[in-house]
């Protein structure tokens, strides 16, 4: 019975993220650059960017870690993997990346109480599947869609933390917003977003899981239309943003 509830609420979820990925196609989500001081105020408050970042982001792996430690499944090295991989990456969201940041702006506290809500039901889903659902045998690792997938997960962690380097260090030399350069972003505006796209596509294709897709579709629904906007925005606001730049996918859109 747990596990009919578990499959049915997993089919909303994509769902909503398909209803997700339609709404913000039309409406940007209202932080960064598409900042609206009515959002912010909803709860009559804004916080800390810094502060925000580490409430929303810590909550994932934590709800990773506890569906995955209590569950009853026997645990193997591709387990682990996957455990490490989702920890490694929260650990440098939620930790390491808030105390990077320079000159950081306020954070819409509704803004971080969404994200922390999706952040405990996607790490709850991801979890509970690695804890209760799916046995991996440790010669799983020799398995084309695991090495496949390690390979495209390092790769865009590498893209993503390269690209947010880049952005690191040009907020951390400048106010206001600027053209980056360097890299990726010689080809698109958003190359951090397409990083992390990758790494969560990546992840689905190990885990080869429904719980992994639906975060690869939930990150594709939050991202893709985001970047869309900046790029706009970054053309509409610069004079001299390069015309051949595309949005988050190079040579496409």
């Amino acid at each position: 019975m747990l596990q009919i509830s578990y499959e049915t609420g997993l089919n909303y979820w994509f769902i909503l993220g398909v209803i997700s990925f339609l709404v913000l196609l039309k409406i940007p989500a209202p932080y960064g650059k598409f900042a609206k001081t009515n959002w912010g105020s909803w709860f009559f408050i804004t916080i800390p960017s810094q502060l925000g970042w580490i409430i929303m982001e810590i909550l994932s792996p934590i709800m990773v870690g506890y569906f995955f430690f209590i569950g009853p499944i026997e645990k193997s090295l591709a387990s682990y993997v996957f455990f490490l991989l989702w920890a490694g990456h929260y650990f440098h969201r939620s930790i390491i990346y808030p105390f990077r940041q320079k000159n950081p702006a306020k954070m819409p506290f509704l803004i971080m109480l969404l994200a922390l809500m999706f952040n405990v039901v996607n790490g709850s889903i991801n979890g509970y599947h690695l804890g209760f659902i799916e046995t991996y045998p440790s010669e799983y690792i020799y398995e084309w869609n695991f090495i496949l997938g390690m390979i495209l997960f390092i790769s865009g962690a590498i893209i993503n933390i390269k690209s947010d380097n880049i952005l690191l260090r040009l907020r951390s030399n400048k106010t206001g917003y600027h053209i980056p350069n360097g890299f990726m972003y010689k080809y698109i505006s958003y190359p951090n977003y397409l990083g992390e796209i990758i790494e969560w596509v990546a992840f689905a294709i190990m885990t080869w899981s429904l719980a992994g897709l639906s975060f690869a579709v939930w990150t594709i629904a939050n991202l893709v239309p985001r970047a869309i906007a900046g790029h706009k925005w970054y053309n509409e606001t610069f004079e001299d943003y390069p015309k051949d730049r595309k949005a988050i996918l190079p040579y496409f859109f």
